[in-house]
């Protein structure tokens, strides 16, 4: 019997599984969508029952019925992050989850947490400055909104760490999704930072910590009953999605950068020592002794999602019609900013703008405005990589946009660089897989080798060269704008 390795992933919109042979062969694929829950403007939550762990069965028996269960040496979960989802003492969840960056209701404890702990020894210690990404001032946010929540709250989750709870019953967070905790983890310790802890979160029994490819413990008999998935199977530890999507197309070693098609564009340069930057994130890698600078973007595909829903078309048809556009969307320039933006204007009130519409327009245009839009940002962050000191010898394209041709030639020309294209680009459930694997002892220096190379178009670059500059001045010139119309 060929053993095999099941990962899965809970994502902003969908969650996604494969079984795994040690070869690196896929043997069985589920996904499941679920809605994201945005209660108040700003506000994004997920509820850890009905989509997290209903999401991990629905994916896990789907998997399960293409495969010998009994097959299932491994099993490993990744998922979005970094989140607050509050439990009490036996691991029930209190309130839905708060989501990672997207959501920015902390901005008054952000400030206040800045005031108290000093913004230079924040991102000294934790690698990165308090945005709406800091689990910090989401804790303090809730202490002070929700206090009968507070007061009931034992636990702290992550999606990974919830799903590894639900499995194993052990309460244990990675390593790398600690470091997003800011300001609760010391990069140079590798431990939690106990002080600013109890500063920020009193009372509150943080998890073990443990490495994403760590064995956190094995599936226990009442998981198995519900999940399907074999009594006794080993649980490796988990991490967040992006990481896993990295560690899924071996995007791990220094001068590596991942940039993931998904929902959110996101973008992780590995390297071999810390490094700090104002307007990004510092954190430990996915494994020991490694580091990464990661940068985020609000939207990516949920933007292109938001232009195929405005047209009422599908996206093969909204790809044809922008392939025939040329570059510049004749004439059209777009800032993503529809839900704020991350890095690198850590800017919750930043807000999308259309500038240049004609009458003569239509959806093709604004569809490749959108994807154009994307790329400069990505272009952006790639900027700020660079001013921070990190290497990007090898851009990987990972995440289901990268699946078509367009989004990634566009993204190519605009930053003036090629990318990797794996063969799967399924993403971080096969991460998880591969992690599941290598706990086992399995050698996945084989899996999900290079498909081809995406090239750059020297006169698609020649445009995005002469219109990017136009890109980062429609912010400047509008911010003050879309600051009062946000407000």
């Amino acid at each position: 019997m060929t053993p095999l390795f099941v990962g899965i992933d809970i994502g902003t919109a969908s969650s996604k599984g494969v079984a795994v042979e040690p070869s690196g062969r896929i043997a069985a694929r589920a996904s499941v969508a679920h809605a994201t829950a945005s209660p108040r403007p700003g506000w994004f939550e997920h509820d850890a029952e009905s989509v997290w762990w209903d999401d991990f069965v629905t994916v896990a028996r789907a998997l399960l019925a293409e495969v010998d269960p009994s097959a299932v040496r491994g099993v490993a979960v990744s998922g979005i992050g970094p989140c607050v989802l509050p439990a009490d003492a036996d691991g029930r969840p209190l309130r839905p989850a708060i989501l990672y960056g997207i959501d920015t209701r902390a901005e008054r404890e952000i400030a206040e947490l800045d005031a108290e702990l000093g913004g230079a020894e924040i991102l000294e210690t934790g690698g990165s400055p308090l945005t709406s990404q800091a689990v910090g001032p989401k804790l303090r946010w809730l202490a002070r909104h929700e206090p009968e929540v507070w007061a009931r709250t034992r636990k702290l989750f992550m999606a990974s760490s919830f799903l590894v709870h639900r499995l194993t019953g052990e309460y244990v967070l990675d390593h790398h999704s600690a470091s997003q905790s800011d300001p609760l983890y010391d990069l140079a310790a590798g431990g939690w930072h106990r002080e600013w802890a109890d500063a920020v979160a009193p009372g509150l029994p943080l998890p073990r910590l443990a490495w994403p490819g760590e064995i956190a413990g094995t599936v226990q008999a009442a998981a198995a009953q519900v999940t399907g998935l074999p009594e006794g199977a080993q649980v490796t530890t988990g991490t967040i999605d992006a990481w896993a999507e990295a560690v899924s197309v071996g995007a791990t070693r220094p001068g590596d950068v991942m940039l993931m098609y998904g929902s959110t564009m996101f973008l992780t340069a590995a390297g071999e020592a810390p490094l700090r930057h104002p307007k990004l994130w510092g954190t430990v890698g996915a494994f020991p002794g490694t580091y990464t600078l990661a940068a985020g973007m609000a939207t990516s595909g949920s933007l292109t999602d938001w232009v195929r829903e405005l047209a009422g078309s599908d996206f093969p048809t909204l790809l044809a019609e922008a392939e025939d556009v040329p570059a510049g969307s004749r004439g059209l320039l777009m800032l993503p900013y529809f839900a704020g933006e991350r890095t690198p204007l850590f800017d919750p009130r930043a807000r999308g703008v259309i500038a240049g519409l004609t009458l003569a327009h239509g959806r093709a245009e604004l569809y490749r405005a959108a994807l154009e839009a994307t790329a400069f940002g990505v272009r952006h962050n790639l900027e700020a990589f660079a001013d921070a000191g990190a290497r990007a010898d090898r851009l990987v394209a990972v995440g289901g946009g990268a699946q078509g041709t367009l989004w990634p030639r566009i993204v190519s020309s605009a930053v003036g660089r090629p990318q990797v294209m794996p063969a799967e680009t399924v993403g971080a459930s096969l991460g998880d897989a591969r992690l599941a694997a290598m706990a086992a002892g399995v050698d996945t220096s084989g899996w999900n080798p290079r498909s081809g190379t995406v090239e750059v178009d020297p006169a698609w670059q020649a445009g995005y060269d002469g219109r990017y500059p136009d890109y980062r001045h429609l912010y400047e010139a509008t911010a003050e704008i879309v600051h009062n119309l946000a407000r």
